[in-house]
């Protein structure tokens, strides 16, 4: 259930898979990078197909526990990891990040996101709250929002409490006053709720995993939250 609209002072929304779907995204960015690597790098697009590109990022993400909530970081160590072990120039590091970080924000919203946002945005401020590294200029919704937090910029990723409470600053609002939104029941609902936030959980069409959710409000999109608020 929903708090009432006038308890609300500020929203935080989830970005990847509430705003955007992240899977369809994320394996054209990597076919972006594969093919700069074919042109720039061949050695590289020779010895690293999918399965062995996964199974690096698993290493670097196993070596690198401390950093895996800045994925900037954990991508650029991936793709310099791959240069290395083929003999290629690891010089050539940032200039296949920046392929596959351009291709990264070019992502396609779901249906209702728009008008949900032009909805909440009109009555209440919206701050993005990401483990992910969306740039919201770049993807195009950036004049919805006050702001965007992500995990690296805080040193921790959701569902710890400190990067909630960190948004909460940032807002100039107690975290009781404040409504997260996300599509992840641990790291966006139980997050939030044990950071002494609301949450609002988006099941889109589809997902009917048979969970058990702590009290919150649950809907199918934005559009049917909006609604629930009275905007």
């Amino acid at each position: 259930m929903l708090p009432p609209a006038a308890r609300i002072r500020a929203i935080t929304l989830d970005l990847d898979d509430t705003l955007w779907p992240i899977g369809p995204t994320i394996v054209r960015a990597e076919a972006a990078l594969a093919a700069w690597m074919l042109e720039h790098a061949p050695r590289v697009a020779e010895r690293f197909d999918i399965a062995a590109t996964q199974a690096l990022r698993a290493a670097v993400a196993s070596d690198w526990p401390e950093r895996a909530h800045d994925l900037t970081a954990m991508r650029c160590e991936t793709i310099r990891r791959m240069l290395a072990s083929s003999g290629e120039d690891e010089a050539l590091m940032p200039a296949a990040f920046d392929v596959f970080f351009a291709a990264r924000q070019q992502v396609e919203l779901y249906a209702d996101v728009q008008q949900a946002l032009e909805r909440l945005a009109a009555r209440w401020p919206l701050m993005a709250l990401t483990n992910g590294n969306a740039d919201l200029e770049r993807v195009g919704v950036a004049h919805w929002f006050k702001g965007c937090l992500r995990a690296h910029d805080v040193g921790v990723g959701k569902p710890d409490r400190r990067i909630f409470a960190a948004a909460c600053v940032r807002l100039d609002c107690e975290p009781g006053d404040v409504l997260h939104v996300g599509d992840d029941l641990l790291l966006d609902v139980h997050g939030a709720l044990a950071a002494g936030m609301h949450a609002a959980w988006v099941r889109r069409i589809g997902d009917d995993r048979p969970v058990t959710a702590p009290p919150c409000w649950h809907g199918p999109d934005l559009l049917r939250l909006a609604e629930g608020l009275g905007v």
